[in-house]
């Protein structure tokens, strides 16, 4: 899925490919930032919100080949998302830097981050996320039509407990506590406005459930 609002990423939260389950960053990410992983992003690494996500290039991806060229271009011509891709550049990568920044830039028109490591490129999901939290609170202040929300999502019990409702997960049982508030509300949404959140087939289920 690589479509604007295709991924909806729960407020403060950043989705991983499931790829990098266990890797440096994903390490590295623990504490700072609320990192759910699924899998299915496609050629997406990370989402920070709806419509911001990272395509990650290490420095084995630049040695091998060109596939990571051939992925960034199917992404640009197949997705609505502003992607940033983070490129690893090294001693061993440096040499093929400039061409990359060539075709991300010039070419796809994307932004484009160089890197030392995992460790440095952790920091910058961290900054990059808070910058995204930033934007969305300054959308919702400025926008008198969106409706301010305050999740109640501080007690875990409740999250367990929205999960309990089949084929909600956590980014659903997130997202659903988000717009809904409170598990009483939830029990009393309508099939239609549960399908705004999960979708037509979810919904039904939830709404039998």
């Amino acid at each position: 899925p690589v479509t604007a609002g295709s991924i909806v990423v729960p407020y403060g939260h950043a989705i991983g490919n499931e790829k990098w389950r266990g890797s440096e960053i994903a390490q590295r990410l623990q504490g700072k930032i609320r990192l759910i992983f699924e899998d299915g992003l496609g050629l997406v690494d990370f989402h920070l919100s709806s419509r911001t996500c990272i395509l990650y290039v290490s420095e084995a991806d630049l040695v091998a080949g060109d596939e990571f060229k051939r992925r960034l271009v199917r992404f640009r011509n197949a997705s609505s998302l502003r992607g940033i891709v983070i490129v690893e550049k090294t001693q061993i990568s440096d040499q093929y830097f400039m061409a990359v920044q060539k075709l991300v830039v010039l070419e796809l028109g994307m932004v484009l981050l160089p890197v030392a490591n995992q460790g440095e490129a952790s920091q910058l999901i961290t900054q990059l996320v808070s910058f995204c939290v930033r934007e969305l609170s300054r959308e919702r202040s400025s926008n008198p039509f969106l409706r301010k929300r305050c999740p109640q999502l501080a007690d875990a019990a409740v999250l367990r407990t929205v999960q309990q409702i089949p084929g909600v997960g956590k980014t659903k049982a997130l997202l659903l506590l988000q717009r809904f508030g409170s598990i009483h509300q939830l029990c009393n949404a309508s099939v239609k406005e549960l399908e705004l959140v999960v979708g037509q087939t979810a919904a039904q289920q939830m709404y039998r459930f």
